[in-house]
């Protein structure tokens, strides 16, 4: 059995920027290192773990200086928690790494000439700004370096918090949480309670048995709070005193639910959603129109953003009233009602059919007559004959999942040729590339990023592009 290569540990080594999966970048010989937790401005000494050809992989082992533009991270969990990685980073520092992330993706990757860069639209609230959160029980949290040092016997192993990046068997119990508005913290924490007090089984992921698996908690600008437990086990007399005591305690609860989860895995769109309390729906006010968000619904995180992302996107749409728009990978059809006043019809295409319901129902809730909505393979739907039978869109409006397009959607859309096309994405390397997959035919007008989740490296951004004459 061959030994475990041992790389070597790479001294003052000055990070020097921020790579574009949020990981900050130093140079050592000529090579790029990829190391995670600093911050451009900070000398450290690195442990290499991982060596290619052109690049290398580490962690920090030993500060030497702290960079001038890092600041005190706002939250107790940071640095063990997945989430928020860029809390020791000033928000307008954040944002210019953002912008740039985009830039570079389009020239390195998309190798396009960008005519009209528009500065970021930065969040309206830097916390408290996601409207969903899913937290995991634990009956084996995972323990701190603290914890871990002190050789005392731990009693309280209950979690009800995030997985440990990597780790589908560790938990992290969450004290307080500042993605969603405080009353999720009061909510959890009183769920956390309330079951240890009466001996609840939190879940052993290991071992697969437990009785409390998973809450998610939903919420809306307008102040209605969706609550969904997943049970394990159908206890029905636990189950509905915690749902009890969750009622009385949270009168703002607009929706309590539950859902019975004996499978392996935690998804749950494919079991029945049971009403305890309440509306089977929260609802969500973008201008003048209603979305019904139900407990499978998707919908944007940051609802604030979403509703500025969308005026670029309908902006750039540059509707008159007479244009035919389809939109793809519609999802629940937020954009595509969004749009839909403005426009002589609007057709948004899905591969999700409980999505395709939604946009459905939302339609005919809003009176919104000229929208119609398809569930299929884009690939399979998108064909010469739907677009004989719709019409050829005058604008076409896309907002795919991170891997981007695949290069038979990218060639029907070459295919149809549409007057404009409004590219929406959430990774700006995958729009990159069908970006340039489409620059023969297309030119890039306009880029706007727009940040949507403050402290992560994650950007949206929105792009128009115009057939070429």
């Amino acid at each position: 059995m061959g030994r475990k290569k041992k790389y070597p540990v790479i001294e003052h080594l000055e990070i020097v920027d921020i790579a574009a999966e949020g990981k900050s970048i130093g140079k050592h010989e000529g090579m790029i290192v990829f190391v995670p937790q600093v911050i451009p401005g900070d000398i450290v000494d690195v442990q290499i773990k991982r060596k290619k050809k052109n690049f290398m992989e580490g962690f920090v082992v030993n500060f030497h200086k702290y960079s001038d533009k890092r600041i005190e991270p706002f939250c107790e969990h940071f640095g063990v928690c997945g989430g928020c990685k860029w809390q020791h980073l000033p928000y307008s520092e954040q944002l210019k790494y953002k912008q740039k992330q985009v830039t570079d993706s389009l020239e390195r990757i998309g190798k396009v000439e960008i005519q009209q860069l528009l500065s970021i639209i930065p969040s309206e609230n830097e916390i408290y700004y996601r409207n969903k959160l899913e937290y995991t029980f634990s009956e084996n949290r995972w323990l701190t370096d603290e914890e871990v040092k002190s050789g005392a016997e731990i009693e309280d192993r209950y979690a009800l918090g995030f997985h440990i990046p990597g780790r589908f068997d560790r938990v992290l119990d969450i004290k307080k949480c500042y993605l969603q508005d405080d009353l999720s913290n009061r909510i959890r924490l009183a769920v956390r309670d309330f079951s240890i007090k009466n001996n609840y089984r939190f879940f052993d992921q290991v071992k697969r048995e437990g009785f409390l698996r998973n809450l998610i908690i939903r919420n809306t600008i307008s102040g209605e709070w969706m609550v969904l437990i997943s049970f394990f086990e159908n206890k029905e007399e636990e189950i509905r005193a915690l749902l009890e005591h969750l009622a009385s305690a949270f009168p703002q609860i607009t929706s309590l639910m539950y859902v019975i989860n004996p499978k392996g895995n935690d998804t749950i769109n494919d079991l029945d959603i049971i009403l305890f309390k309440g509306r089977e729906y929260i609802t969500e006010r973008f201008e003048d129109i209603n979305f019904k968000i139900g407990p499978k619904s998707f919908f944007q995180t940051n609802s604030k953003q979403a509703l500025k992302l969308y005026g670029v996107a309908r902006e750039f749409a540059g509707l008159t009233g007479s244009e035919t728009v389809y939109d793809l990978y519609t999802g629940t059809g937020t954009i595509a009602l969004f749009v839909a006043r403005l426009c002589r019809k609007v057709i948004g295409i899905e591969y999700v059919p409980e999505a395709i319901e939604d946009a459905k129902m939302n339609a005919v809730e809003n009176n919104i007559k000229n929208a119609c909505f398809y569930a299929g393979d884009i690939k399979e739907v998108l064909s010469d004959a739907f677009v004989e039978a719709h019409g050829r869109p005058d604008v076409m409006i896309i907002d795919p999942p991170r891997a981007g397009m695949i290069p038979d959607v990218v060639a029907q859309i070459l295919k149809t040729a549409p007057a404009r096309i409004v590219y929406v994405s959430c990774n700006p390397a995958t729009q990159a590339r069908d970006i340039q997959l489409m620059s023969e035919k297309y030119e890039l007008q306009k880029v706007q990023p727009v940040d949507m989740f403050p402290h992560t490296h994650h950007v949206e951004n929105v792009v128009l592009m115009v057939r070429k004459i």
